[in-house]
């Protein structure tokens, strides 16, 4: 059973959440928190494995809670997945910085949303397409070369581990990128963290950065 705390200002918000979460049988609401605040101490009572997260919250944000969360030592098998309006801003960034594992729009479907929770619930990370150019778009505005985030040459890399890259570089899963590489999710999931590890990264938002810094992947505007 996936435990999942809903965090949102907004209770319509929360209640469209537990609506669509409630009714899949290996999925559990323990409880909703107004604000960042709340977030953080429900997520200590309830031991959620889940947290959906919203940004922009009074009294402490989203993103400070997402940061507190993560950075509990109690608290180090919580994931957190962020839904906002704000898909393709700083925010994808931020968000990723302070601990989140995910990071979904708003207007996502029921399927998608449920999809997200089960893997995220899994350990794995998950960026949507938009946020994945969300991020992607903030690193190119950023003046000079950027963060070095490995000084490992690709050259390391197999041709499937590339190919593997630069799909998790646009935003897929392991069961999508497994589907479309005719591969086991576990296969992907292996050949992910091979390329994790011989990049020096540690997790796969930086695998995003690299694949972006290399040319590996080039992000067309419009």
């Amino acid at each position: 059973m996936i435990r999942v705390l809903l965090a949102d200002d907004q209770a319509l918000i929360r209640a469209g959440y537990r609506m669509i979460l409630d009714s899949e049988p290996d999925i559990e609401i323990v409880g909703e928190a107004m604000d960042g605040r709340e977030a953080v101490e429900l997520a200590r009572q309830q031991r959620a494995d889940v947290v959906l997260m919203d940004i922009r919250m009074p009294a402490m944000d989203g993103i400070e809670a997402t940061r507190r969360i993560a950075a509990d030592d109690d608290l180090a098998g919580v994931r957190i997945l962020v839904l906002t309006t704000f898909e393709n801003d700083d925010n994808v960034m931020l968000a990723l910085r302070a601990g989140a594992s995910g990071f979904l729009g708003k207007g996502v479907g029921a399927d998608e949303l449920i999809h997200a929770v089960r893997v995220v619930a899994a350990g794995d990370a998950l960026l949507s397409p938009r946020a994945t150019r969300g991020l992607l778009d903030h690193l190119q505005s950023q003046p000079g070369p950027g963060p070095a985030v490995t000084s490992v040459p690709l050259d390391d890399l197999t041709q499937r581990e590339r190919e593997v890259l630069v799909l998790v570089a646009h935003g897929y899963t392991n069961d999508e990128i497994g589907e479309r590489l005719f591969l086991s999710p576990l296969t992907a999931k292996t050949h992910v963290n091979r390329a994790m590890a011989k990049l020096g990264v540690r997790d796969r938002a930086q695998l995003v950065v690299v694949a972006y810094q290399s040319g590996l992947v080039n992000v067309s505007r419009g």
